[in-house]
């Protein structure tokens, strides 16, 4: 059946098309009434009666959709337009009585609110707010931070209690990524460290006669300072950086959000395995950058400077004692903790897509070598004033 609208402001204006395309439009007392159905053929049969139906009308307007059986997507769209052009004109376009599968189709079409632009408020801040916005911002990664430590606390005093719920095929996967994948740089870094240390040591050294003291200044600065230092620096580029950005992307693909859907700890099947894998790695890497650093150290000192090898290496063996070896692995596995939370934490507090992403890495790196060099002068501080 096919009829002709008929559009006034007191009386039902109806159109009459196939059962399922029947569209009833009303207009009373400001608001437009909608009725029956807007599926894709009675939008293209009815539409242009309704709008004239609007166009005919004066002052504020508003669209109730409550005697709608059925909408599909052009009709949806239809009306948020209408709603969106009755706004612009100063004649309200409220849209009402949105329900179901209605409510749902209409919001999948109405526009977001619009985002002001980016650090707008930053324009015409005072100093003073800015450093207020500032402070309160480092408090609340300070906050976050807190809060991190405690999750993973808590989790870490749960794996204790049932070692069984520890993930270790992910904890093994990890040991791979972080120790043998990284021997190699490790080892020609340190060596290299060596190198340069011995050489230049042996310039100033030489002016005193006193070139066999080199193996005492390299072995005592490798063991205690540069191999740790180093090797976790060297991580914390590596696979610090590396546990950021996957944990970001994750985040960001709602990854994370599954797994606290399923019930499923993130600290304890994501960040937990990944720290522990540094804490055992960092003081095996260790060993090895200290043993590279020394023979860095050795290889200046008998190529460059003469010095036999059996002396290079009783001269070694005589400064270094155990102390300074076992100062040396403590800080290695403070610096693998280190470098193992802070990444896990930047990468779970990740925003914003692949651009988050980015920030969240360059964010772990930095805050990672900052924390090393504070705690390796803490370290040194307490090693020195207790007489390790």
């Amino acid at each position: 059946m096919a009829g002709e609208t008929t559009a006034h402001t007191t009386s039902p204006t109806t159109e009459r098309a196939d059962p399922g395309d029947e569209l009833v439009a009303e207009l009373a007392d400001g608001v437009l009434h909608l009725s029956g159905s807007l599926s894709l053929a009675g939008v293209a049969r009815h539409w242009k009666r309704v709008r004239e139906l609007v166009a005919g009308s004066s002052g504020p307007l508003a669209i109730d959709v409550a005697r709608l059986d059925s909408i599909q997507g052009s009709g949806a769209a239809l009306v948020v337009e209408l709603a969106l052009e009755l706004e612009r004109d100063g004649r309200g376009g409220e849209v009402r009585g949105a329900t179901g599968s209605v409510h749902a189709l209409l919001g999948l079409y109405a526009p977001d609110e619009a985002a002001p632009p980016p650090h707008a408020h930053e324009l015409h801040e005072s100093f003073l707010a800015q450093v207020g916005r500032r402070s309160i911002g480092v408090t609340t990664g300070v906050f976050e931070g807190i809060v991190f430590i405690g999750e993973l606390t808590r989790a870490c005093g749960r794996t204790i209690l049932r070692p069984a719920t520890f993930p270790l095929r992910e904890w093994v996967v990890q040991l791979s990524r972080t120790g043998p994948d990284g021997v190699a740089i490790v080892a020609l870094v340190n060596f290299l460290v060596g190198t340069i240390l011995g050489f230049q040591s042996a310039v100033q050294l030489e002016n005193y006669g006193a070139e066999i003291f080199v193996a005492n200044l390299v072995g005592l600065s490798v063991v205690r300072e540069l191999g740790p230092l180093m090797t976790a620096i060297l991580l914390a580029g590596r696979s610090g950086a590396a546990f950021a950005a996957e944990l970001g992307t994750m985040k960001v693909s709602e990854e994370v959000d599954a797994l606290r859907t399923l019930g499923l700890s993130p600290h304890r099947f994501l960040v937990l395995p990944r720290v522990a894998a540094l804490v055992v790695t960092m003081p095996l890497l260790t060993i090895i950058a200290n043993a590279m650093g020394i023979l860095g150290g050795l290889a200046i000192g008998c190529g460059a400077m003469g010095i036999t090898l059996n002396a290079y290496w009783q001269q070694t063996a005589s400064s270094i004692e155990t102390s300074d070896v076992l100062t040396g692995l403590a800080k290695a596995v403070a610096f693998g903790a280190i470098v193992g939370v802070i990444a896990c934490h930047r990468g779970l507090s990740t925003r914003g897509g692949a651009e988050g992403v980015g920030r969240s890495t360059t964010a772990a790196v930095v805050t990672v070598l900052f924390a090393l060099i504070i705690a390796d002068a803490i370290f040194t501080y307490l090693f020195t004033l207790f007489g390790l």
